[in-house]
């Protein structure tokens, strides 16, 4: 202990400024020394775990965060479970905070308030020129961006099923956030926006989720040249997405319902792809010509309908440098009986990655049908260059016993 308080207080600071500010402000007893020390502290965390501890937190924060001696608050993170918390607290802080400066804004309101008023954030976060991470979190906080709006340092942002009170606030929000990196746009079905325009020269990360409970058809465009990262979560299936400009895009990572169509035009230049398809109508899966994935070389897919092999040999037929193939199929009944493709093993017909790149094939749970042992045949007698393979059988079917083609 002696040797601890040995160093100086802006150490002492420093290194608070790793453990939680509840540790952070116990260490006020050890001595008089380090009574007030927790307050030069530049990272203040609130995680509530327990209804009956927030009252207590919030009357902690009103008291000392306006006394913090720590010039600048780098990191101010809340999150709320009840209605312990009330609106005008919460704005008062993020006001607070942004005027020391911040660079890292979290607020978490996903589970409390039920018929509570919601958040109005101050016009002031939207004009905070420190501001490098931001995070919203819960339907509760309303999202109304003003006319003046610069954030020129703010590369991360978060808005997770927050309310929108202006039709056209991503829009008018991304064009005054030059350094823009990273975007996680969350949607609910109760979130009021409609059409989603996300427009960015330097986002390179977008995040997607979007729940079933949409009653509506959203619509996205998306302009993002600079895109490296896409990943999109729809499971309402009625999302129409615009993607125009993503030519950069180089790993992909998406979860539909159906229509892969208009997400994949938009991807060809992806070298690492994950693909889950929960399911579709017959052909509606394909996707037209013109669409070729000429730089592929993982690709992930999990399918969940009838006539998989048929997507995946299109996509094989167009993934001339695929290395890595890793599949999970799993139907669970079939609408109509399987009509075997018609697996053409001349030279001039095998896709070009059989022959040339292929090298790792990985096939789980797989369940004896027919189709599955079409589609594994051929590969093991086309692929050339096929360094490793595992073939995982499901643990609910014991497969390869019989000839019946059974995904019950």
């Amino acid at each position: 202990m002696d040797r601890i308080s040995g160093l100086s207080d802006e150490l002492l600071a420093k290194i608070l400024s790793f453990v939680p500010t509840s540790v952070a402000v116990s260490t006020s007893v050890l001595s008089k020394r380090w009574e007030f020390l927790w307050m030069w502290v530049p990272k203040l965390e609130f995680l509530s775990n327990r209804y009956d501890s927030e009252l207590a937190i919030r009357d902690f924060i009103n008291k000392n965060l306006p006394l913090l001696k720590a010039p600048v608050v780098e990191s101010f993170r809340l999150k709320c479970l009840s209605y312990s918390f009330q609106p005008e607290d919460i704005t008062q802080w993020v006001a607070t905070t942004v005027s020391r400066c911040i660079t890292e804004l979290e607020i978490d309101c996903d589970y409390c308030w039920g018929g509570k008023p919601a958040v109005l954030l101050p016009s002031s976060l939207y004009t905070c020129e420190t501001l490098v991470t931001l995070k919203l979190v819960g339907g509760k906080i309303l999202v109304d961006v003003p006319r003046t709006v610069s954030l020129p340092s703010l590369k991360t942002l978060l808005l997770g099923s927050v309310t929108y009170l202006n039709k056209d606030f991503l829009r008018l929000l991304l064009s005054y956030c030059p350094v823009l990196e990273d975007l996680i746009l969350e949607r609910s079905g109760f979130d009021n926006a409609k059409a989603i325009v996300i427009i960015s020269q330097s986002l390179q990360r977008l995040t997607l989720p979007i729940d079933g409970g949409s009653c509506c058809k959203d619509e996205y465009v998306i302009v993002t040249p600079s895109l490296k990262y896409f990943k999109v979560e729809d499971y309402n299936g009625r999302s129409s997405y615009m993607v125009l400009h993503t030519p950069k895009v180089e790993e992909a990572d998406i979860v539909v319902e159906e229509y892969v169509e208009m997400l994949f035009e938009s991807i060809t230049s992806v070298k690492r792809l994950s693909l889950c398809v929960l399911f579709n109508h017959e052909e509606e899966y394909l996707y037209h010509d013109g669409i070729f994935f000429s730089q592929l070389e993982h690709l992930k897919l999990c399918i969940r309908f009838d006539y998989w092999s048929k997507l995946l040999f299109r996509l094989l037929q167009d993934s001339p440098k695929l290395r890595v193939l890793k599949l999970e199929i799993a139907c669970n009944g079939r609408f109509k009986e399987y009509e075997p493709i018609s697996w053409n093993n001349e030279e001039s017909s095998v896709p070009q990655c059989l022959l040339e790149s292929l090298e790792t094939f990985e096939f789980a749970e797989i369940r004896g049908s027919q189709e599955e042992r079409d589609f594994v045949s051929y590969i093991i007698k086309n692929a050339r260059c096929l360094k490793s393979s595992s073939i995982k059988p499901s643990t609910y079917i014991e497969p390869w016993t019989s000839s019946s083609d059974s995904c019950d």
